[in-house]
């Protein structure tokens, strides 16, 4: 999917982007973050903060500045422990004295499945892990936040990380990068699982929004839309590495190169990951397996019952 080039706005600069809600874009631009970490402020007077961003002194100082008068920060959320969310976390609640909210630490919500890979020594594909994240409070699946005029719902939707978090208000939901506008997600064995993904994204459409407001890019003004696409997208890639896989075993890497034909040769290593992440899916459904012991560079075979059916 184009990137949405329209989107520009000012690091460091409050921006009204819904009722009660601002976005705060972080100076952290790259080719996985697109313009960079968006951080929302949501209230008028007690505020929730969800996902401060990278440890950045720069990011920090503008979202204390963001704080009128009359108003403090209650609460800090984060969807999931990756290091251009959750890192500033810490020092954000130090300066305000908010707990620092999320569904756990970086490992917490792994499926077995990947439990067992990273038992394995499956590490992940250097996709910025943070590690010592560690929230003040746990939140479960549902747990209702309530603060100074507006109530958060938590829904737990690993996929993109295990311990990946939306958060529901009113007719909006902060979809962190579960669900962005400019570009698909990132799925990385062992932390990511496509088959949660998948799952979450499913469970998203049961959820009444108006507008997502994802970690990267604008407002996703059609949700249903944008998860329809989602899906769909991630169907095609399926039926692409059952079609190539009929020619012979291939690994991710080739399969990668193979079927992202217009992806930046910066970016192969991200789809390779994701290669990977539907192969393994695609072992849970029996429809593929491993020559050698599972590991980012097994060649996989289809299984006589997906040969028939490609």
């Amino acid at each position: 999917m184009t990137p949405d080039n329209s989107f520009h706005p000012r690091p460091g600069q409050p921006e009204p982007v819904g009722q009660d809600i601002r976005r705060i874009l972080a100076p952290n631009p790259s080719p996985m973050t697109f313009r960079g970490t968006n951080t929302y402020m949501l209230g008028q007077r007690g505020l929730a903060v969800i996902d401060p961003g990278p440890d950045d002194s720069t990011h920090l100082q503008a979202i204390l500045d963001a704080v009128g008068p009359g108003q403090r920060i209650t609460h800090i959320l984060v969807t999931h422990a990756h290091l251009d969310h959750s890192p500033l976390a810490t020092r954000l609640s130090v300066a305000t004295g908010a707990p620092v909210m999320a569904y756990g630490p970086a490992s917490a919500g792994r499926s077995a499945v990947m439990q067992n890979l990273a038992n394995a020594g499956l590490r992940d594909g250097g996709e910025g892990i943070d590690h010592a994240f560690s929230p003040d409070h746990a939140l479960a699946d549902g747990q209702e936040i309530v603060g100074d005029g507006w109530r958060i719902t938590a829904h737990w939707t690993p996929g993109h990380l295990g311990n990946h978090m939306c958060f529901a208000t009113g007719n909006a939901v902060f979809t962190g990068d579960l669900v962005m506008g400019w570009a698909s997600s990132l799925v990385s064995p062992p932390d990511g699982d496509l088959t949660d993904f998948m799952a979450s994204c499913e469970r998203l459409r049961q959820i009444p929004a108006r507008v997502f407001h994802s970690g990267h890019g604008s407002p996703i003004d059609a949700p249903q839309a944008r998860l329809d696409w989602l899906i769909s997208h991630r169907q095609s890639r399926e039926a692409a590495i059952l079609a190539h896989l009929r020619n012979g075993p291939c690994d991710a890497a080739s399969l990668a190169q193979a079927i992202y034909t217009e992806t930046p040769p910066a970016l192969l290593p991200a789809a390779t990951r994701n290669m990977l992440a539907h192969l393994i899916d695609l072992m849970g459904k029996n429809q593929v397996s491993p020559l050698e012991t599972l590991s980012p560079n097994s060649r996989f075979r289809l299984q006589a019952k997906a040969q028939k059916e490609v």
